[in-house]
C-alpha cells in the first residue's frame, strides 16, 4: 500500500511540490494514518513530549520519517512529526487541544497547499472541541486558500459518528469559498485513506495547472 500511495503522488504531481499539514486532536489516529501510508502496516505510537531530536526511520519505500519537535517543557503533552515523502512533506501535530499552543501551530502553516484534518469518529464528547480546533486552523491567515480533506476515522468502530454527522459537527457545510472533502476511513485497514488522497491530489493538480493554487496565504513572520 506504500508503493500504491507513492505512485498514487508521483502520477499526480510528478517533479511538482505539494505541501500538506496533517492536523488533529490528539489520538485521532494521524501517525497510524501515515505509518499506514507508507510503510504499508501499523505501528505501536506513542505520543511524544517536548523536545526530541531528529530521528530517520529507514523502511523499505524511498522516504524518510524525521521525528522533530519545537523547544516546549515537557508539561504541555504534544507530538510533532514529520514525514517526508519524495516531494510531499506532511507536518503532523497531535496535539492536546491547548490554546497556547495555537501560536506555534503557525509555525508549520506557511506555505501550506492542503490541510488534512483528522477526526475520531467515536469521540462524540470532543467533537465541539475538534470544531474549535479546525475552525482556528483555517481561519488563519496563512491558511485562508489551503484546500481541507476532513478524514472522518475510525469508521470501522460500533457507535462512530457518520461522515455526516462528522461534517455538520465541524461546520463544514457554513464554510464560505473553500475547497473541501471528507472521507469516511479506518487507519488500522487503510479503508479510504488513499479514496481520500486521490481527490486531495487531483484537486491540488487542477488547481496548479490553473494558475489558481497559491502557496498558502502570506507569511507574518
Amino acid at each position: 500500500m506504500g508503493q500504491a500511495f507513492r505512485k498514487l503522488f508521483d502520477s499526480f504531481f510528478g517533479t511538482s511540490e505539494m505541501r500538506v499539514v496533517m492536523l488533529g486532536l490528539d489520538a485521532a489516529g494521524k501517525t497510524t494514518i501515515l505509518y499506514k501510508l507508507h510503510i504499508g502496516e501499523v505501528l505501536s505510537t506513542v505520543p511524544t513530549i517536548g523536545r526530541a531530536p531528529a530521528i530517520t526511520f529507514k523502511t523499505n519505500f524511498p522516504c524518510k520519517f524525521v521525528c522533530d519537535d519545537m523547544s516546549l517543557v515537557l508539561s504541555l503533552g504534544f507530538n510533532v512529526e514529520k514525514v517526508q515523502y519524495k516531494n510531499v512533506m506532511f507536518t503532523v501535530w497531535d496535539v492536546g487541544g491547548q490554546e497556547k499552543l495555537r501560536p506555534l501551530w503557525r509555525h508549520y502553516f506557511n506555505n501550506t497547499d492542503g490541510l488534512i484534518y483528522v477526526v475520531d469518529s467515536l469521540d462524540r464528547e470532543r467533537i465541539g472541541k475538534a470544531k474549535a480546533e479546525f475552525q482556528a486552523i483555517i481561519k488563519d491567515p496563512l491558511m485562508l486558500n489551503s484546500v481541507i480533506l476532513v478524514l472522518a476515522n475510525k469508521q470501522d468502530m460500533k457507535g462512530a459518528m457518520t461522515p455526516m454527522e462528522v461534517c455538520e459537527g465541524l461546520g463544514l457545510y457554513d464554510l464560505k469559498n473553500r475547497i473541501w472533502h471528507i472521507q469516511g476511513s479506518c487507519a488500522l485497514k487503510g479503508d479510504g485513506l488513499y479514496e481520500g488522497l486521490d481527490w486531495l491530489a487531483s484537486t491540488l493538480k487542477e488547481l496548479q495547472a490553473s494558475g489558481r493554487l497559491p502557496s498558502g496565504g502570506t507569511s507574518l513572520f
